[in-house]
């Protein structure tokens, strides 16, 4: 990946309270200047390569086609192509448009049976929405495992929240490899949160959020005997569970955020432009535009739209031609993914105002400061349960440094991820796009696995900050073995994804001027706008929204399509496929090329320009200062000040008292710290000694917690006196022969240590007067 840096301006020191100085309104005209370059050079750095391979293939196809033409050199062999090519068209034309007709049939269907989930599970509805105290439109199902899958109802079970940004809820169980698939697989019960194409009147994120958490006390009851329940979200669904655990920590066990955007602001210079779009089309106002024309209802199917212009190639014409040009094939799995993209759900306008106000456009969540009602602040480092978020840098909509970088903007350091008593693990994908992360075949069986096989032992691990890595081991196929490791991170770790954010003081200037113009549309226009658009109004332009329409025309019910379906059952009885090395077909797949990257360069000229002009018009001396009151977050304490907390002096003071149990856990921390990696296998036999050993097993859950939460502290902030207090807690000889016998087992064969930590061992072997342990040394083949 091409990285042009450009220096970093610390914007925090301009105060709008007093005069700047003219040094620092040129300062900022020049970072202005140096990003705009940055910019612009990016964009041609990174678009460079891909249009040359580009130009490339269709060259290929086309030196291909006349090669063919060269070599055939009869006119009537070359006529006969045209013929046979012609015939051939004319088929896939028609096999093309009564797939077309399939889709318009479905998507009809589908909406008349208001939209259900398109999970390929069956299900039970547990609860719904609408019956609780504040009620909303989402709805808790438990998926029936199949008759070849048998589920342990003691088993942690698992709730996916997909994503209501416009699409009906079913992706995370959309296919047998799918998120609910993994789960099921491994004997766990799945509940999946969906809800219903209409949101209840005056329903807003506050209801959502109840919901939610209402679901989880069902669960809780369902399943007594289970550790709190594993809640995986996806996309928006992330966020939605970032703030339903940090609302409601008592009830949510492990969160994994899957390509969720948190930090909006945030992305790469010449690289995320889809972040620029508040600053461009006006921030809020747009959105409150469309819900008051939509009597009071935001449609869905504007954010798709908007999902598809950002890769219009694929989604405008890439994906209608692979199509057609395979229309004789199985068209089930374009069928059925259409099933899904043309599901279109519906909010009210609080629920999109709160969304872009406080994600997409102020940011606030990303920066700790969201309230999800008033007087109920939404505090991230609530959250007491175990963090796993998965990005990736093939993610155009939800980039690595927007599912990141919230928690170097909500702590301090990572030591106070210590402190806190929490556990935030993350893993970047080099190159899994958005809907890849959730309906990949590959990525479920790699990463979601292993994201399944690591929650079973994941609160064995110290608090603090981690990236797990996965690599391939040995295998084939459902039984190939993968070796997963956790890395301590720091947060100059989660810096190096990023550029130094230099350009994400502009977006507070975006922020302001969007609370500014929404105020004045309140206070003008919005009355009229609202008398105008009543319900049936609304309605009306719902259904003639431009994606409900390219739908609709082609179904049954449409005259011209009458014929359609006979003429392709004749066509697929009679028409054998068009010989591969057909001249006049290698030049349609030319064309079809040319076709793509012309839409392509369209889209990337469109986001230079639209980066360029958020800029020139917010990054400029006179929109930061507008801008300042919006940038400002709250005060992070300093790393000094992390001592004088009261979880770590009442960590401290314990420091002596405790037994086996807390001098184990100790020497686990102690020892964890000498190495950069957390291997899997480590952490399993770790779980292992800490849940079922005897010294262990009738410590409940909560407690051993809160003591792998202490004895974490205590090792970071007075690792010496932590060692040499060890003994304290061992009086006796056996005790220390038992605890060190443990720890040694999770540590795994000497010679797998590495030299720090088979130094600690022998320190505290020394200090609880036991003999020195030595690595066997190889030489001449022969053991030592």
């Amino acid at each position: 990946m091409n990285v042009i840096s450009t220096p970093h301006v610390n914007w925090a020191g301009f105060n709008p309270e007093t005069p700047r100085s003219l040094s620092q309104g040129l300062a900022q005209q020049n970072e202005q200047q140096r990003m705009l370059k940055a910019a612009i050079e990016r964009h041609y750095a990174r678009n460079q390569h891909e249009y040359r391979d580009a130009a490339d293939n269709v060259a290929k196809q086309v030196r291909a086609s006349l090669e063919n033409f060269r070599q055939t050199r009869d006119p009537n062999a070359v006529m006969q192509d045209w013929l046979a090519y012609v015939q051939d068209s004319y088929a896939r034309s028609i096999l093309f448009l009564d797939i077309l007709r399939q889709r318009g049939d479905i998507f009809l269907e589908h909406e008349a049976a208001n939209a259900p989930p398109v999970l390929i599970y069956d299900y039970d509805v547990v609860v719904d929405g609408a019956d609780l105290p504040r009620p909303s439109n989402y709805v808790l199902l438990k998926i029936k495992a199949p008759e070849s899958v048998e589920t342990l109802e003691w088993k942690r079970p698992y709730v996916i929240i997909d994503p209501r940004a416009g699409h009906g809820p079913g992706i995370g169980g959309f296919k047998k490899d799918s998120q609910v698939g993994v789960a099921l697989a491994d004997g766990h019960p799945v509940y999946f949160v969906a809800f219903k194409p209409m949101p209840v009147p005056g329903q807003t994120l506050a209801d959502v959020t109840q919901a939610e958490a209402a679901f989880l006390r069902k669960i809780h009851a369902l399943h007594p005997d289970s550790p709190k329940p594993i809640v995986v979200g996806n996309c928006q669904g992330g966020w939605a569970t970032a703030i339903l655990a940090a609302t409601n920590p008592d009830l949510a066990g492990p969160i994994v955020l899957n390509g969720a955007p948190m930090s909006y602001w945030s992305g790469r210079m010449g690289q995320d432009p889809m972040r620029y779009t508040g600053g461009v089309v006006g921030g809020v106002l747009p959105a409150l535009i469309m819900s008051d024309l939509g009597g009071g209802i935001f449609d869905g199917a504007h954010l798709v739209m908007n999902f598809e212009s950002l890769n219009p190639g694929r989604t405008w014409f890439r994906k209608y031609y692979d199509v057609y040009s395979a229309a004789q094939e199985d068209p089930q799995r374009f069928l059925e993914f259409e099933k899904w993209w043309g599901g279109f759900f519906l909010m009210n306008e609080a629920e999109i105002r709160w969304i872009v106000e406080n994600l997409f456009v102020g940011n606030r969540l990303g920066k700790n400061e969201a309230r999800i009602e008033t007087g109920r602040g939404i505090d991230l480092k609530a959250i007491r349960a175990p963090v796993i978020v998965f990005a990736s840098f093939g993610d155009n909509i939800t980039p690595p440094q927007q599912a990141l970088n919230w928690i170097p903007d909500t702590y301090v350091d990572e030591r106070e991820i210590e402190v806190l008593g929490q556990r935030i693990i993350y893993m970047v994908h080099d190159e899994v796009g958005h809907l890849g992360i959730f309906v990949s075949s590959s990525v479920a069986k790699k990463e979601h696995s292993q994201m399944a096989s690591t929650l079973k032992t994941i609160e064995a691990l110290p608090p603090g900050l981690y990236e797990m890595l996965i690599e391939d081991a040995e295998g084939e196929g459902d039984e190939r073995i993968f070796k997963v490791d956790f890395h301590k991170r720091t947060m100059a770790d989660i810096a190096l994804i990023d550029d130094e954010r230099g350009e994400e003081p502009a977006f507070a200037a975006v922020s302001r001027m969007s609370e500014s113009l929404a105020e004045t549309y309140e206070t003008t226009l919005r009355p009229a706008v609202q008398a105008l658009a009543s319900g049936s109004v609304g309605e009306i332009s719902r259904k003639m929204h431009p994606m409900r329409v390219q739908r609709a025309m082609f179904a049954s019910n449409n005259p011209a399509m009458a014929q359609v379906s006979g003429l392709a059952t004749q066509v697929r009885e009679s028409h054998s496929p068009l010989s591969s090395q057909n001249p006049f077909l290698l030049m349609e797949k030319a064309w079809a090329g040319s076709v793509e990257s012309s839409l392509n360069l369209w889209r990337d000229i469109r986001a230079m320009a639209s980066e360029t002009m958020f800029i020139s018009l917010y990054a400029n001396p006179l929109a930061l200062w507008y801008g300042l009151p919006n940038a400002k977050s709250r005060t992070l304490k300093r790393p000094e000040d992390l001592r004088t907390l009261e979880t770590v002096q009442s960590a401290l003071e314990h420091m002596s008292l405790g037994g086996t149990q807390e001098a184990i856990v100790r020497m686990l921390v102690l020892l964890a710290n000498t190495r950069g990696d957390v291997r899997s296998d480590r952490l399993a036999r770790s779980s292992e000694v800490l849940t079922e050993n005897p010294i262990f097993a009738e410590i409940d859950p909560i407690s051993r917690t809160r003591m792998i939460h202490e004895q974490t502290i205590i090792a970071q902030f007075e690792p010496d006196r932590a060692l040499a207090a060890i003994p304290q807690l061992l009086p006796m000889a056996e005790e220390r022969e038992k605890a060190t016998e443990l720890v040694e087992y999770v540590l795994g064969a000497v010679d797998e240590m590495e030299p720090h930590t088979l130094a600690l061992l022998n320190k505290m072997r020394e200090a609880l007067g036991l003999p020195q342990r030595e690595a066997e040394k190889k030489k001449s083949g022969t053991k030592k």
